[in-house]
């Protein structure tokens, strides 16, 4: 056997070697980012060292993208420090993620997933028969998280932001022994208000609270029509004020400015302060609402958030005539929401974008790696210039076509979430 046959043989062994080597770099014995099954593709050889890089990860782009609208360009000016929402929280120093429940907007289930849901290092306390559950930092006597089900209703029911801002600090010095100044991370979620009007339509009519111009010991069996028709009904716009720094307008004081003015800086206040917030999420976007806390607190959630459009508010038959009073009753929300919305999505693109492009450079850099080290692992002098010894035993022009090597990207294969 001549050295052009030798060698002809010896190229491919080399590349399966060096295949295999380099595949103990990137999923070494006992990991769990590389998935081989039977009759299946290669699906996860990664080096991206990006925490949601997990096995068990059930984010597909498909499932992100389902319950996107159009796209369609942004109505409002939102700067990049705007979209860009990611926070260093620190669970082992004196973070704190405070939950602000804004009533029939899903909150109850999102709190539920913070308490029991989240993938910790100590993991919440949540007993069998207890509303509240212990949240503690790893190997502290400290809660990391205030809400209805770590804390209680600490600073009243469904308090809004205007206590909450005033309320949170003093409960938590008068709870724990702090030295430190603690950071506040506020949350909320939203919802579109004509679903959570009539959520809270449902609610009240099995019996909650009394107002002036209902007759009764509570709201039972209260119609629609009499629910829009009270006018000191809280339900109205509830989203605004819960989010405004009802301070501006004097708190409930109604003779304090005219409504138009009232009205003005509730709603500007509103929007301020939701944006400021760390993090908040919409009843309508399950999964990216999912999607964009984990990546903005760098928490990771153990099961995937569900999309449920079967509630009670969804079962009732709306005429367009009543639609239409009803976000005349909530103008002030309707146009929240609408902010809210466009804000949220403005943000879920604008992670994604930055998440592929990082996804991009490390691909890159991957590419790079095997190929630097495929070329100092090959055995032979680099190829001479055309023209030269082309009568002799060496490499001439067309050989390095001849000769199988090892084109395949391996890296291009990794699995996208």
């Amino acid at each position: 056997m001549d050295d052009r046959s030798s060698k002809l043989i010896l190229v491919p062994i080399l590349a399966v070697l060096f295949v295999m080597i380099g595949y103990q770099y990137i999923c070494p014995a006992g990991s769990n980012s590389c998935h081989f099954k039977t009759g299946e593709k290669l699906r996860g050889v990664s080096l991206l060292s990006t925490p949601y890089q997990d096995n068990d990860d059930f984010y597909r782009d498909q499932d992100l993208e389902d319950d996107s609208p159009p796209k369609l360009p942004s109505k409002f000016n939102f700067t990049e420090r705007d979209l860009d929402r990611h926070v260093e929280f620190n669970m082992k120093g004196d973070d704190v993620i405070v939950f602000l429940h804004i009533q029939k907007t899903g909150g109850t289930t999102f709190g539920r997933h913070l308490v029991r849901n989240i993938r910790l290092e100590q993991p919440c306390d949540c007993k069998p028969g207890q509303k509240k559950c212990t949240c503690h930092r790893p190997g502290k006597e400290e809660s990391w998280l205030f809400s209805r089900f770590s804390t209680g209703w600490s600073c009243g029911l469904h308090a809004d932001w205007t206590e909450l801002t005033n309320c949170v600090p003093v409960i938590m010095d008068k709870k724990e022994a702090q030295r430190n100044k603690r950071n506040f991370y506020y949350i909320t979620m939203l919802r579109d208000p004509v679903s959570r009007y009539l959520s809270e339509w449902k609610h009240v009519q099995r019996g909650d609270e009394l107002p002036t111009c209902y007759s009764g010991d509570d709201w039972s069996g209260v119609t629609l029509t009499e629910f829009m028709n009270c006018a000191s009904n809280l339900a109205n716009n509830r989203q605004v004020r819960m989010l405004a720094d009802l301070s501006l307008v004097g708190c409930y004081n109604l003779s304090s400015m005219n409504e138009s003015q009232r009205n003005h800086i509730l709603l500007s206040s509103a929007m301020s302060n939701l944006k400021n917030m760390a993090f908040y999420g919409l009843t309508e976007f399950q999964r990216k609402t999912q999607y964009l806390f984990e990546r903005t607190f760098s928490l990771r959630f153990i099961a995937a958030f569900t999309q449920i459009n079967s509630t009670r508010a969804a079962n009732v038959d709306l005429s367009e005539p009543v639609r239409r009073r009803i976000e005349e009753l909530n103008f002030l929300d309707v146009q929240l929401y609408e902010y809210a919305k466009d804000l949220f999505l403005q943000r879920f693109q604008f992670t994604r974008q930055r998440e592929h492009q990082e996804v991009r450079l490390k691909r890159r850099e991957e590419r790079r790696w095997l190929r630097e080290q495929r070329e100092q692992s090959w055995p032979w002098p680099p190829k001479r210039r055309a023209g030269g010894n082309r009568g002799g035993r060496g490499f001439d022009k067309g050989t390095e076509a001849d000769f199988p090597t090892t084109t395949e990207d391996y890296t291009s294969q990794v699995a996208r979430w």
